[in-house]
């Protein structure tokens, strides 16, 4: 990327970045928006992103500045690509590492076979419950906030599209895997469905986005990379 300038910045960028562990999207967001402010003595600048990744999980963030955030819409309904890791053999509350194992299942009886038969449940439209781990709302309150207070709440299922799905990598209990998908689609609550399939249970224990429609993660910049393009 060459050089940017304050009239770059107002006039709209669609910036790429390779989201760090532990960081939420909006920690990315802000931490951009403050580079600006702080290079161009800015009070004001427009900058958001176009789909949250999990604090969890890395990979690819797409930020837009200026007249670019108008675009935020379209960018949100492409087709993403994601890879990570399954662990197979328990459940947690949040179908990922952020909450303790609550329940475990017995894993010997899951073969090559089992496991292909599993995948072709989930191919084209399919119908996903979002995990309560969420930020989705419900009664104007986000879904982990009666997550957190132990209340039960009841979460629609909606239809999600998975374009493909396929394991890489099978080290059991342990599957690498890759998934296209549409908006909407949720892997943590693939990976809790494919345990199910199983007849077992499973967790999310590692996730990447490593593509947005055309936007490829390999493109995208660290914040320190973005940091030095703006002080050039």
């Amino acid at each position: 990327m060459d050089k940017l300038t304050i009239e770059d910045i107002k006039e709209g960028q669609v910036l790429l970045f390779d989201k760090p562990l532990h960081w939420t999207s909006f920690q990315v967001v802000n931490k951009v928006r403050w580079l600006i402010k702080q290079k161009f003595g800015l009070k004001k600048i427009k900058v958001g992103h176009a789909g949250t990744l999990d604090p969890l999980a890395t990979g690819l963030v797409i930020l837009c500045t200026g007249k670019a955030t108008k675009t935020i819409e379209s960018l949100m309904g492409q087709t993403k690509v994601y890879t990570g890791e399954f662990t197979l053999g328990a459940t947690t509350p949040s179908y990922d590492l952020e909450t303790e194992i609550d329940e475990s299942f017995d894993t010997s009886h899951i073969n090559q076979e089992l496991i292909e038969n599993a995948l072709a449940q989930f191919q084209g439209e399919i119908m996903q419950r979002p995990p309560i781990f969420s930020a989705l709302k419900k009664e104007g309150k986000r879904l982990y906030e009666f997550a957190r207070k132990g209340e039960e709440v009841d979460i629609p299922e909606r239809k999600v599209q998975i374009e493909s799905f396929e394991i890489l990598e099978n080290n059991l209990p342990k599957l690498t895997f890759k998934v296209q998908c549409s908006k909407g689609t949720y892997i943590r609550s693939l990976a809790y469905d494919f345990g199910k399939a199983l007849d077992s249970g499973a967790y999310l224990s590692e996730l990447r986005r490593t593509r947005i429609g055309d936007y490829r993660v390999e493109d995208a910049l660290s914040i320190e990379d973005f940091e030095k393009i703006l002080n050039d």
